[in-house]
């Protein structure tokens, strides 16, 4: 059975389309997927891969780092 660490990754996919005045849409054509993947990303229900997360960051001209956030969960050996 897979352990769950209650890691999870954090992301900022809506201030950067907002702050570049852009519709769920029209990032999502630029970016190749669908206006649906971007309503869940921003909404925190989906963890793109680590090659959409990338071509996320290099459309908005910044570090991948700047959108996406590990948040790191805790191992229950480790009590």
């Amino acid at each position: 059975m897979k352990k769950d660490f209650g890691d999870s990754i954090s992301n900022n996919v809506y201030e950067y389309r907002v702050l570049a005045k852009m519709s769920q849409l029209e990032l999502a054509k630029k970016i190749g997927v669908s206006k649906q993947t971007i309503f869940v990303m921003e909404k925190g229900n989906y963890v793109p891969s680590l090659r959409l997360a990338f071509r996320i960051a290099d459309f908005f001209e910044v570090d991948v780092n700047d959108i996406f956030t590990y948040v790191k969960g805790n191992d229950p050996n480790d009590v």
